[in-house]
């Protein structure tokens, strides 16, 4: 972020939204992206990414709670409905190569949505102000200071100690695709067709890792990961129709 903040022009940063970026860099990114990489050495990949569609209900609940806005019975359908599909996800056990605890890493999952959904709340004052690169060079420069803590281990980490080139290009593939390109065209897109768009596209999530780990053999599909699928895209669009409704009587 901060070399493409040479190339891209930049606003500054007003001095009250600083704690705002660090709230969102420090708790919401690092937990975020720890918790879901924890996650992904237990759990089976295709149930995490079901349970990462659940960011945009977080959202709502987070704004119920401690902001106090007004929602609908429709809302609340929906939010149950995410929430049974969710339940499903996390006491269907599957014995996978990869799973060694499912229902840990299914909860660790869950943790990580709700910290990327504390991100999103956070920082969408910010989001809106300043140009995606401006604010997200601070954001990830904020997410560096808890990653401190893990430093000492670093040197014991096997991929140090390889020859092998491959785990080396997928890291430079997550830094690149999943990591600077998403974060970079999230904010745009939030500003040319809203956030409730940009969350139901969110919904392929789970059918693109889904597809991709049966072809790459990571992991097969259950019928219960379907049907948890179908349930919580359900919760969501109920969710999303409940929120538009709202915002027309507005």
């Amino acid at each position: 972020m901060w070399i493409a903040s040479i190339f891209i022009k930049t606003d500054r940063i007003q001095r009250h939204d600083y704690l705002r970026i660090f709230l969102g860099g420090a708790v919401g990114l690092f937990l975020f992206m720890y918790l879901f990489n924890l996650s992904l050495r237990y759990a089976d990949p295709i149930d995490v990414s079901i349970i990462m569609t659940f960011p945009p209900i977080f959202v709502i609940l987070i704004g119920i709670i401690f902001q106090h806005k007004r929602t609908s019975w429709l809302e609340i359908c929906g939010i149950a409905v995410g929430f049974i599909g969710a339940f499903l996800v996390i006491i269907t056990q599957h014995s996978g190569e990869k799973g060694s605890d499912n229902m840990l890493g299914d909860c660790l999952a869950l943790a990580s949505t709700l910290c990327y959904a504390f991100y999103l709340v956070i920082l969408e004052g910010p989001m809106l102000r300043y140009r995606p690169v401006s604010m997200l060079r601070w954001v990830f420069l904020m997410s560096c200071l808890p990653m401190l803590v893990l430093l000492p281990s670093l040197p014991k980490a096997e991929i140090f100690h390889t020859t092998d080139w491959q785990p080396w290009a997928c890291i430079a593939f997550v830094l690149i695709c999943p990591t600077f390109l998403s974060y970079f065209l999230i904010n745009p897109a939030e500003k040319l067709i809203g956030s409730e768009l940009v969350s139901i596209y969110q919904y392929f999530l789970p059918v693109v890792a889904t597809i991709a780990s049966v072809i790459m053999g990571i992991a097969k599909i259950h019928w219960i990961q379907i049907l948890a699928m179908i349930v919580i895209i359900a919760g969501m669009l109920i969710t999303n129709r409940a929120k538009r409704k709202q915002t027309r009587k507005e």
